[in-house]
């Protein structure tokens, strides 16, 4: 029997908002956090705007030693630490102390690529035979979980610490790893999140793919358009979002505020055969995963009323809403509300998924639907599929019942996970 598992605590570091006071208020009113990178300029992109969070040394001091914060240079980190101490704040839940570490609680924080500066930083200084200069802290940095041992040590955790990568999955697939774990009864809680680095030596391949809109440098906040018959590309951006997951038997005994239910999901892989690529979506695998979700979760299709997709702001916008409806079998009037939220901080990468949940989750607690933005001009393909009205242009003022959000990755990795209002 799988024990029910909900969500207690959030946190995020977003490029449009950091905490989530900030991050809500900011989702509600269409703020955006794209902006014009001089760096990217100078370094000769073709699209020199992106999307990341506004870091201060105030700021990080409220979450970094600074012992700690000595030699740090993993914007990943820095952002996973803040989204994820944040959320185990939020869920009233105390920190080990020195002695013992909490076997009950656990870390699954997932990153793509981790600690580039760091690396940068190394590089250079092993060129110039320093090494003996690169410090104590380069391995931690730059280690794929350095994330989790970074959050694993300040809090204490002493069940499964760990790190997943998926690229653009990353997030989501971490939340199912998560609901798992508890579900099963291998742990009580565990902080879920993910995080993506900043800067030009993570964007640099994407802009060579020439999958980044190049129009736009000027007019940054118009750039991200998902769902448009005008977008041009994903806007790179990075952060990190969190969640802390438990046992509804330990979050009722402790009187925790519960934001929302897992009802489960899951995840599959296309193969890269069909028209599945290493870059491009196996529309059978999508299918099937929506529909496996569905059916792990113990609803019907139906009962779905909303929808948060991947939906990047490229050519497969289209074929992603294709995939939903035909699984589904939704469309006109009849399909859910659907939004997309990267035209408000563009394309995060492994942070995609995390930062996209938390502000799925928000939904219900705020009973608003956040509005879609730049796609006054909806693509006519997706309009063929579904009426208008399913795809707010502004928030309004709803109250979702079960939310469905997906993730579609490189490597044609694929994640759904299904959220519900939490009801006794």
């Amino acid at each position: 029997m799988r024990r029910r598992v909900v969500i207690t605590g959030m946190g995020v570091c977003a490029p449009n908002g950091i905490g989530l006071a900030a991050f809500s208020e900011a989702m509600a009113n269409g703020k955006s956090g794209i902006r014009f990178q001089p760096e990217l300029e100078e370094l000769g992109f073709g699209c020199q705007i992106a999307a990341k969070p506004e870091l201060s040394d105030e700021l990080l001091a409220q979450y970094f030693s600074p012992l700690q914060l000595r030699g740090l240079n993993a914007t990943g980190i820095m952002y996973g630490v803040i989204a994820g101490t944040d959320a185990w704040k939020d869920a009233g839940l105390p920190i080990a102390d020195k002695e013992q570490p909490d076997w009950d609680s656990g870390i699954l924080f997932g990153s793509g690529t981790l600690g580039v500066d760091k690396f940068r930083e190394a590089i250079y200084q092993i060129d110039a035979k320093n090494v003996r200069r690169l410090g104590s802290t380069t391995v931690i940095q730059t280690m794929a979980s350095g994330v989790s041992a970074y959050l694993g040590g300040i809090l204490g955790c002493g069940n499964q610490v760990t790190t997943n990568s998926s690229a653009c999955t990353t997030g989501t697939e971490g939340i199912l790893m998560g609901y798992e774990r508890i579900a099963y009864g291998q742990a009580e809680r565990m902080l879920i999140g993910s995080c993506s680095d900043s800067g030009p030596y993570v964007w640099a391949g994407f802009d060579a793919m020439r999958i980044l809109p190049r129009n736009y440098n000027d007019n940054p906040e118009a750039a991200s358009r998902p769902m448009s018959a005008s977008a041009e590309g994903f806007v790179p951006g990075s952060g990190a979002g969190a969640m802390v997951l438990e046992s509804l038997e330990s979050a009722q005994a402790r009187g925790a505020k519960i934001y929302a239910e897992i009802l489960g999901g899951t995840v599959n892989s296309g193969g890269q055969r069909g028209d599945g690529t290493m870059t491009a979506p196996n529309s059978e695998a999508v299918q099937r995963c929506i529909s496996q979700a569905v059916f792990h979760a113990g609803i019907q299709k139906s009962d779905i009323d909303t929808i948060n997709g991947h939906l990047t702001a490229t050519s497969k916008d289209a074929l992603e809403i294709a995939n939903w409806s035909a699984t589904l079998e939704r469309s006109g009037s009849n399909f859910p509300y659907i939004n997309s939220f990267k035209g408000l901080f563009g394309h995060c990468l492994s942070a995609a998924g995390s930062i996209e949940c938390v502000a799925s989750v928000l939904q219900f607690e705020k009973s608003q639907l956040f509005g879609n933005v730049n796609c006054e001009d909806l693509h006519p393909e997706i309009t063929d599929i579904m009426t208008s009205d399913r795809i707010p242009q502004k928030t309004i003022l709803y109250q979702p019942a079960i939310l469905a959000k997906a993730s579609f990755g490189f490597g044609d990795v694929n994640a759904c996970v299904i959220f519900k209002r939490f009801t006794d």
